[in-house]
């Protein structure tokens, strides 16, 4: 009977023991969400291809007739392109974060970690980490097209690597936003069609794809001091790509820091709004 009894002890919830234990439930439940990644590999087959069709389709079809400073060149709009194209892949894994939190929730997932003795924050973190690993892949790939079509880093192999690291860091923020999302929702298709109406006046209203100095006043300003075109101009300067700013805007001028301090702040806001909401959610 006493072995019973201590069983039935030692399964129930314990107090969380700090950052550590908070660090090892993460990294437990990122391997569980890796492991299922790799058990449907068409989630990662579907998100391969969105991005490749992008770089094929805007290089292919809108390369000559972009004006990027005094220049249509197909050749200059290709290497202005790519820091657009590699932001708007980290960013759109925004949509596929918030649908697999969402669904963890309407599966009753969500409950059956909470009855385990394990840190609150440990099911977000563990899941965004695991998203920012698919996301690192993604981009793997997505580097490699750009090659073939003809995209070059000019700045050196370091200066590349930070680059490719302000990019993770801006689709880890924006995975917050996209666990907020599917945390307030019910099901998962309101959470694919909740991230994908913000992520695309965010990516569209920037610099990704056009020079923003070609744009109104008024939405120029706008397209200046969104933290999407921080990290695209950042990206751009670090791998020596075309399509330097003219603008005054101080993101614009200081893009690598202002990229660096707007993912920090989306963290820091989100990760607190979503893990509130998760503990409300399950209290």
């Amino acid at each position: 009977m006493s072995t019973v009894t201590d069983a039935v002890r030692g399964a129930g919830p314990r107090p969380a023991g700090g950052i550590g234990q908070s660090i090892r439930d993460s990294l437990v439940v990122a391997k569980r969400n890796l492991i299922r990644m790799t058990r449907i590999p068409e989630m990662i087959l579907f998100g391969l291809v969105q991005p490749v069709m992008f770089v094929i389709l805007f290089t292919y079809v809108f390369g000559g007739s972009m004006k990027i400073g005094d220049t249509a060149s197909a050749d200059v709009y290709k290497n202005f392109l790519m820091a657009g194209i590699f932001a708007q892949t980290v960013t759109f894994a925004t949509a596929g974060a918030g649908a697999g939190i969402a669904d963890d929730m309407h599966k009753g997932l969500i409950d059956r970690f909470r009855s385990l003795p394990m840190a609150r924050g440990a099911v977000l973190t563990g899941r965004t980490i695991a998203d920012l690993v698919q996301t690192a892949l993604t981009l793997l790939v997505l580097a490699i097209v750009a090659l073939i079509v003809g995209w070059r880093v000019h700045e050196g192999f370091a200066k590349a690597l930070a680059a490719f690291g302000l990019l993770l860091l801006l689709g880890y923020a924006f995975t917050w936003v996209g666990a907020l999302i599917g945390l307030s929702v019910r099901t998962p298709e309101a959470a694919t069609s909740g991230g994908l109406i913000w992520l695309f006046p965010v990516t569209f209203i920037s610099n990704a794809f056009v020079d923003s100095t070609q744009m109104t006043p008024w939405l120029r300003h706008v397209a200046d001091w969104n933290p999407f075109s921080a990290t695209v101009q950042a990206c751009r300067e670090l791998f020596g790509n075309p399509g330097v700013s003219t603008s005054s805007a101080w993101p614009m001028q200081h893009p690598v820091w202002a990229s660096v301090i707007y993912s920090v702040v989306i963290i820091v806001l989100f990760r607190t709004l979503a893990v509130r909401k998760y503990r409300s959610a399950t209290a």
